[in-house]
């Protein structure tokens, strides 16, 4: 399925109690630290690499990688294995010391108890200077993974069709976003809008509307510290678009029965005309286009659309963070497998994706937010473990894929109530729990 980090944190809260359950992944080995090799050439040993990366595996784009860092480590042997349902897997594997020497931080651990399971790759004040995003995986000080490149979230849409439609320019407001898709409707015969509710995972990007809407940094301790469907919240504006477009008849007819890999070349090919997802799905959706013998620059990517004082804003965050599996018997391969990924590898670009690296450039693809000065923002996440954790305390699940299914089903009107009713619900559950969760 080739999903990211932000879109696959559909956990459950029995997962996290299994592994707190665990004893065979904590005791001795926390704090320990994978250190930088000085000299490649000293470095060996075989290390096994986790992935998400299904496609990249099997048709040897991962072995190409491997290849060119051994011109680097020619002593380290690298071997992969690409889980098909990552975060169902490696939950599992956790609960002994065998789950790989580098693998991707899973959502179902909580960030306080990162270094129990990863060694540490140095300290923030250290990395932050070069890379982004390294608070998403610090606790105190000290950083525990590293992603390889940043995602940001947004609508991926087929341009032809919303041209054939009468649109040129983005909309700027949910009303004008729903007037665009109503327009799709009546003068093409594209699907407005598609929710891929069967594979579920996709309605969890929703939750990325968060900082978006009102270009604010801290919005992860806004949802540690209020109700994250107070009006005029975030969460609250994306939830009732996405009500709104159901409701009005502009998605697919029973949402029950859409396909997430059909989904891509009937994007591409103008059936579908957009889907909210990320940076991340752009190629894959080119990808799509090309295998069909459309024109891949149909593709394009749009923010949300709000503005603040006439800009619309984005935000940047990381995607899967790689890490080092604390109890590995080779740190510092693993760590030179880390840090040639992240620098050297290419994986970035070759994803037309945002670098990890501070200094890169933005991708090409992105170059229309460029033009129409787009804010990119990095939201604050020192307060995220904390929403994790009322998260899954209050059941609510905000990156779970179940609460917009019922929003869907409510807005299709195969589930009783009001739209109002249901994010009141959400919202008292979420402050009654934060109430009794200590910081």
């Amino acid at each position: 399925m080739h999903m990211n980090r932000r879109t696959v944190l559909a956990l459950t809260a029995g997962a996290a109690l299994l592994l707190a359950g665990c004893t065979g992944t904590r005791g001795s080995a926390k704090g320990a630290d994978a250190e930088a090799p000085d000299d490649p050439s000293k470095v060996s040993g075989t290390i096994t690499v986790l992935t998400v990366r299904t496609d990249l595996v099997q048709d040897g784009t991962m072995k190409k990688y491997a290849a060119e860092f051994n011109r680097t480590y020619p002593k380290v042997k690298v071997e992969f294995q690409a889980l098909t349902n990552y975060e169902a897997e490696i939950k599992i594997r956790m609960n002994t010391e065998d789950y790989g020497d580098v693998l991707l931080i899973p959502g179902v651990i909580e960030k306080d108890d990162y270094p129990k399971f990863f060694a540490s790759l140095g300290t923030q004040e250290e990395r932050g200077k070069k890379y982004r995003f390294t608070d998403f995986t610090t606790v105190d000080g000290k950083v525990y993974g590293q992603t390889p490149n940043g995602v940001m979230p947004g609508f991926v849409y087929n341009k032809r069709v919303w041209r054939e439609a009468g649109i040129t320019d983005w909309p700027t407001t949910p009303d004008e976003f729903l007037a665009g898709l109503k327009a799709i409707k009546a003068k093409t015969d594209a699907i407005p809008y598609y929710t891929n509710f069967a594979a579920q995972w996709p309605l969890t990007s929703w939750t990325f509307v968060n900082g978006s809407v009102g270009c604010d940094p801290g919005a992860t301790t806004k949802l540690a510290e209020g109700d994250p469907w107070a009006d005029g919240s975030d969460l609250r504006v994306g939830d009732t678009l996405l009500y709104d477009i159901v409701h009005e008849g502009l998605a697919e007819k029973d949402p029950t029965t859409s396909n997430w890999e059909e989904s891509k070349p009937r994007t591409a090919k103008g059936e579908i005309a957009t889907q909210w997802l990320g940076t991340w799905a752009i190629i894959q959706f080119q990808d799509a286009a090309r295998k069909a013998g459309v024109n891949p620059d149909d593709i394009g990517f749009m923010p949300f659309p709000a503005q603040v004082d006439g800009t619309f804003c984005a935000t940047v965050g990381p995607d899967y963070n790689q890490a080092v599996n604390v109890h590995s018997r080779h740190k510092e391969a693993a760590r030179a497998w880390i840090d040639w990924f992240t620098d050297r590898s290419g994986y970035d670009r070759d994803n037309l994706a945002i670098s990890p690296l501070k200094d890169a450039p933005m991708p090409e693809v992105l170059k229309p937010y460029e033009d129409e000065g787009v804010k990119l923002i990095e939201l604050d996440d020192s307060a995220g473990g904390r929403v994790k954790l009322i998260d899954n305390e209050s059941e609510v699940g905000i990156n779970k894929p179940e609460y917009r299914q019922d929003l869907v089903d409510l807005a299709r009107g195969a589930r009783k109530g009001s739209l109002d009713d249901f994010l009141a619900g959400l919202g008292e559950k979420w402050t009654d729990t934060r109430k009794n969760v200590g910081d």
